[in-house]
């Protein structure tokens, strides 16, 4: 038994440094950035299933693309516009395919209603939603993304300004001013639809950065860094910006898959890129008129805009969830 009159010395626990700066990263006490495969093993199977469907749509296309632009119809994917009896100067042979065939070895989804194979199509259609998709991510993150993190950390007259001009646009139907845009230009091409569905976007990201940007300008970290004397601009693209931009991207997946649904409306409707490059939505188009004799043609490029619309969704939604749990651990 100790004796009362003797101090007792308890044992010392080993503390870790707290760190004190402000910056961010691993060094400040904030989560270190996760790899690709750890945020992999973080998703449902759902989530997993979509992210594996979506890198085979984009590499599809990229394959597709590869195939006209650099190989020239050499890589082993059939040309998308080769109808029945329709020679092909590329390879010096006639179509061999039947109208409305069903799936063989050959063409592994059978063909339309001139004989051109519908696999190879959808591949190509793919590469018309990437490169819409992406414009108008690229649009909105760079553009509506900055525009809308600037105003929510300066504030004032200039937040006032803008986002009065932000709210009219977004008052006009965009739908509307797109076929208005789309049907005023003679000549449809892929660059054109790109542009235009990228500039409509700007005003949600803008909105979307904004609401970010104006809560985490209150975050401790940024007090803070207003405390010791750092420059506004250096906070607004060291602190702010970082933060705001996994919101943005989580967002845009989730606005691609409307951009998607939009493109694929165009396209049905004739407004789209111009024939004979494929689309999904002007595949669905030319094989309604069939459908009484072969639903498959209506079918695939119905289920593979279907399904890239739900992955984007279920992908986007998992994202926009995971970045809310992190700010709110900031």
């Amino acid at each position: 038994m100790a004796n009362p009159s003797e101090p007792v010395e308890y044992p010392r626990e080993r503390l870790s440094p707290v760190s004190t700066s402000v910056g961010t990263g691993g060094a400040a006490g904030k989560p270190e950035r996760a790899t690709v495969r750890e945020v992999f093993s973080e998703m449902p199977w759902l989530v997993k299933i979509s992210t594996i469907w979506l890198i085979l749509v984009v590499g599809g296309a990229i394959y597709a693309k590869l195939d006209v632009a650099v190989f020239d119809g050499a890589l082993p994917l059939q040309d998308p516009n080769l109808q029945t009896n329709n020679f092909n100067g590329a390879t010096g042979q006639f179509g061999d395919g039947e109208p409305l065939e069903s799936p063989s070895a050959d063409h592994w989804l059978g063909t339309d209603a001139i004989a051109r194979d519908t696999f190879a199509r959808l591949v190509h259609g793919g590469w018309v939603s990437l490169i819409v998709a992406v414009t108008a991510a690229a649009f909105g993150i760079i553009v509506g993304g900055f525009l809308g993190t600037l105003v929510g950390f300066v504030r004032g007259r200039t937040e006032a300004v803008l986002m009065a001009g932000i709210d009219v646009i977004l008052a006009f139907p965009a739908l509307i001013l797109l076929l208005a845009l789309v049907s005023i230009f003679e000549v449809r091409s892929l660059t054109l639809i790109s542009l235009v569905i990228g500039a409509l976007s700007i005003p949600s990201y803008t909105r979307v950065a904004r609401a970010s940007s104006l809560a985490i300008s209150n975050r401790e970290f940024v007090t803070a860094a207003r405390a010791i004397g750092t420059k506004p601009q250096t906070i607004l693209f060291r602190e702010v910006i970082p933060n705001v931009f996994p919101v943005l991207l989580s967002y845009a997946m989730v606005a691609a898959a409307f951009v998607v649904v939009v493109e694929g409306g165009l396209s049905f409707l004739g407004l789209s890129v111009q024939l004979p490059q494929s689309t999904w939505g002007n595949m669905i188009n030319q094989a309604r008129r069939d459908i009484k004799l072969n639903v498959a043609q209506v079918f695939w490029p119905s289920l593979v805009l279907s399904l890239t619309v739900l992955s984007l969704n279920q992908v986007g939604d998992w994202f926009q969830r995971r970045s809310a749990v992190r700010s709110a651990s900031l």
